[in-house]
């Protein structure tokens, strides 16, 4: 019958570098017998001058040991593949070694002529960080674990939220309320045991980025928000390591790998961030379910393909993916010559103030603007005040829960209802948590209204605090 044995790395300069051969054989005895006739100057490296297979080679079948089979002397199947395990000396990847367990968990990584033992013993000898454990975070760390990455550490220092099980894959209801790392690091240790989880439950800063980011070969960038992102991108270039980029909004993706000893790096793409409150969140712009897990699992690629060696990465190159029209495109990223960071005469040599490069402070409003708390306009109405109360969010957000006599103008409509709002009257606005209502309110000021206030916390706030009886979102 036909079978497949797999040529070990060392030996395959004698098959001119294939990587399976196939042989009949009705034994694992013949089939390595009979790679030896094959190819005779590969023989002498098999077998002993009595014919014997020599100390130094390994023989397995379908991941186990033959001599938990019977030795030589065991029955092969129709399509069995045989793997033939030399000692390797020369390098602290090869000094890496499997037990029977992880030659069956791995087998189809050994079969990757791209992989193989070689590629897995650096995978787990591999170090890499994954930073936020939210949408991204979750599938990277997921096939990172089960890929047998031999140490991932998960930054983060969030709590499970209900909300987040729309898209957030490693937790469950019963994790909600539980710290994110908690209940992760329990998730990734029940899938492969083998790997060594290391949480780090704080918010990355510029105190502690550097620290953190030492014992890591590889950071990946799963952040949701543009101070952390740029953090992560000026640490991974000061310290000369690869940074697996993705973000997503609505039905698009981005993934890159930035890697400034090889190309550009994400300040080279992007040198200064958006003005704050012009790109709204995931929790304020929506993002469908599925989308984190292709971008996560695309970054979970990259990560494995810098590992491994195998394939090209995508270092200088940005990928595009569209949900709704379900397309890729590809950009070309070159990198900036008069980059602050990467470039040939930096500015930026160390983390500096992130939150005021980006114009904002920690996950505060994009504008100051006067406020009202939820338990002041509660008083206010109970005293029946004149208040309009403008509510911004979208119909949708509307239909959920609402306020009564609120009067309803989504954010992209207010330039054009001005005239629906009564500039003499006492104006509350509202939206979900407050992030839109303070642009609006903003705006308001700005086009001569005087007595425009921004509802602290949003709905959100109210129906916590005021009425508990309305829907939350």
């Amino acid at each position: 019958m036909k079978v497949k044995v797999r040529i070990p790395s060392p030996l395959r300069r004698f098959t001119a570098e294939q990587a399976w051969v196939s042989v009949s054989a009705q034994t694992v005895g013949e089939a390595v017998a009979a790679v030896a006739e094959q190819f005779e100057e590969m023989a002498q490296h098999l077998f002993d001058s009595d014919g014997n297979l020599r100390g130094f080679i390994n023989i397995y079948v379908g991941g186990e040991d033959v001599r938990q089979r019977g030795g030589l002397e065991a029955p092969l199947s129709e399509n069995d593949e045989i793997m033939i395990i030399p000692a390797i000396a020369g390098g602290t990847a090869s000094e890496i070694t499997f037990d029977r367990e992880e030659y069956i968990r791995y087998s189809r990584h050994f079969s990757l002529p791209e992989i193989g033992l070689e590629g897995q013993r650096r995978l787990k000898q591999a170090s890499v960080l994954v930073v936020g454990m939210g949408g991204l975070g979750n599938p990277v760390a997921l096939y990172l674990a089960a890929a047998g990455v031999g140490h991932i550490g998960l930054v983060d220092f969030d709590v499970v939220d209900l909300s987040n099980l729309q898209r957030q894959i490693l937790y469950s209801l019963k994790d909600v309320g539980e710290p994110k790392l908690k209940a992760a690091k329990e998730r990734l240790e029940n899938l492969n045991h083998k790997v060594e989880v290391t949480p780090h439950e704080e918010a990355l800063t510029s105190a502690n980025a550097s620290r953190i980011f030492t014992d890591y070969d590889i950071i990946v960038d799963g952040t949701d928000n543009f101070p952390t992102r740029y953090l992560v991108n000026d640490v991974s270039v000061f310290q000369g390591k690869p940074n697996v980029y993705g973000s997503i909004f609505r039905f698009d993706g981005q993934v890159s790998v930035f890697y400034a000893k090889e190309g550009p790096c994400y300040r080279c793409l992007y040198a200064d961030p958006p003005p704050p409150g012009l790109v709204p969140s995931c929790a304020e712009g929506g993002v469908l379910g599925v989308l984190p897990g292709i971008i996560g699992s695309l970054q979970a690629v990259e990560a494995i393909k810098h590992i491994t060696g195998a394939g090209e990465t995508l270092v200088g190159r940005l990928l595009l993916f569209d949900a709704l029209a379900m397309n890729f495109h590809q950009v070309t990223v070159m990198k900036d010559p008069d980059c602050s960071v990467c470039g040939e005469h930096p500015t930026i040599t160390e983390p500096i103030d992130y939150e005021g490069f980006c114009g904002v402070s920690g996950i505060g409003e994009a504008v100051t603007v006067p406020e009202m708390s939820v338990q002041e306009l509660s008083d206010k109405l109970e005293n029946r005040a004149e208040i309009l109360i403008l509510d911004v969010r979208e119909p949708w957000e509307w239909e959920i829960v609402h306020m009564d006599k609120a009067l309803l103008i989504p954010v992209n409509a207010i330039p054009s209802r001005l005239a629906d709002i009564d500039p003499s009257r006492e104006i509350v606005v509202h939206c979900h948590t407050g992030i839109r209502a303070a642009t609006v309110s903003d705006y308001l000021i700005k086009q001569g209204y005087t007595h425009v206030k921004n509802l602290r916390g949003g709905i959100k706030a109210w129906a916590a605090e005021v009425d508990p009886s309305l829907m939350q979102y």
